[in-house]
């Protein structure tokens, strides 16, 4: 675990002073609670209502953001990184939204989702590469991250109706944006190691206050600022959905900053990446969808990754070293007292 030393808390919870289990549940939990109702949320304002201004609704989202952390009792006054740290980290943020979003106009559904699912491998080695952190992964989690991966792949385009169609510009678009994701997850890794005291509500506030102005350049340039403000204004009722799924996704961007805090980048990209096959699982329980032959061997393969990842390395436990000592120990004795013997079995007898 990382930064043991430093506090941890998750909307009041204290993660620092339980087990490493329990700290991955409550952070997990409210990762995916928050991210299935922004999916929910999603689903009906842009495939119900028609709303497709991804680009404003980040924006309007970020206010709410900034107000549920200024409600919270953060101030600038208890910043303690340079907001230089932040406006690479927004750059890279930005960077990666909107070539996720551009490669859309040129891959279709089943494509985009193949290449986002490879997401914990560039992770995993940026974070390898990093010069503030240089992690070392075993072979053991590489090939976890590669079963993990390959049965998520299998799972959703077992869902999918089409075939993946790729584009030249959009393979590139959707590349670049999977390398500014690991960039991004391994950046926010190095700030809370390099500063332990950071916290979660510092991150998340100077992030949006540095990338919110940023998003205006392209709403202008597109035009996409003017047709959602008009939109939006003739439906109020969506700017309601929006603070309430901000609300909620709120709650899941505090949750992966505490698990990249505590578990690391790839630790946490395996953990946003499952969100997918969570979702599409629950849809396929509660709608009662036939599962398919594809989709158990994603989910096979999903569950070899995860059990993988769970095992013990091939280490020698304390125990067994500390019983090696002893027995080195107690042989060593053993030799002294037998080169005693012969010596003494060597010593001549002196006769009185």
């Amino acid at each position: 675990m990382k930064n043991d030393d430093q506090a941890r808390f998750l909307f009041g919870i204290s993660l620092s002073d339980r087990p490493k289990w329990q700290q991955f549940l409550i952070c997990s939990s409210g990762f995916f609670f928050g991210y299935l109702v922004n999916g929910l949320c999603e689903e009906y304002v842009y495939n119900r209502l028609g709303f497709s201004y991804g680009w404003y609704f980040t924006f309007v989202q970020g206010f709410v953001y900034l107000f549920l952390i200024r409600v919270q009792g953060f101030t600038t006054k208890q910043m303690v990184n340079p907001w230089k740290t932040y406006v690479k980290l927004s750059i890279v943020l930005m960077c990666s939204h909107g070539l996720t979003k551009g490669s859309l106009a040129y891959l279709n559904y089943p494509a985009q989702i193949m290449f986002k699912s490879t997401k914990v491998l560039p992770v995993m080695v940026v974070g390898a590469f990093m010069p503030s952190l240089r992690r070392k992964y075993p072979v053991q989690e590489y090939v976890s991250a590669v079963l993990f991966v390959g049965g998520l792949i299998f799972f959703t385009l077992a869902d999918a109706n089409t075939s993946p169609n790729f584009s030249i510009i959009g393979v590139i678009m959707i590349t670049a944006a999977l390398v500014m994701d690991s960039f991004l997850g391994n950046l926010q890794e190095a700030i809370f190691t390099l500063n332990p005291d950071t916290s979660q509500r510092e991150m998340l506030f100077c992030s949006t206050v540095v990338g919110a102005p940023v998003l205006l350049l392209p709403m202008i340039l597109t035009g996409e600022l003017f047709i959602a403000w008009k939109s939006c204004s003739e439906h109020p009722y969506i700017y309601g959905v929006l603070v309430f799924e901000a609300m909620a996704t709120f709650i899941g961007q505090i949750s992966v900053l505490s698990l990249i805090a505590i578990f690391g980048a790839a630790t946490t990209a395996m953990v946003t990446t499952a969100r997918k096959a969570v979702t599409l699982l629950l849809s396929y329980m509660i709608f009662t969808k036939p599962l398919t032959e594809q989709h158990c061997s994603g989910l096979l393969l999903i569950s070899m990754g995860i059990v993988s990842r769970l095992l013990p390395e091939n280490k020698p436990s304390q125990r067994a070293v500390k019983s090696d000592n002893i027995r080195q120990s107690h042989d060593k004795d053993d030799n002294l007292s037998s080169e005693n013997v012969a010596d003494e079995e060597k010593r001549p007898l002196v006769c009185a």
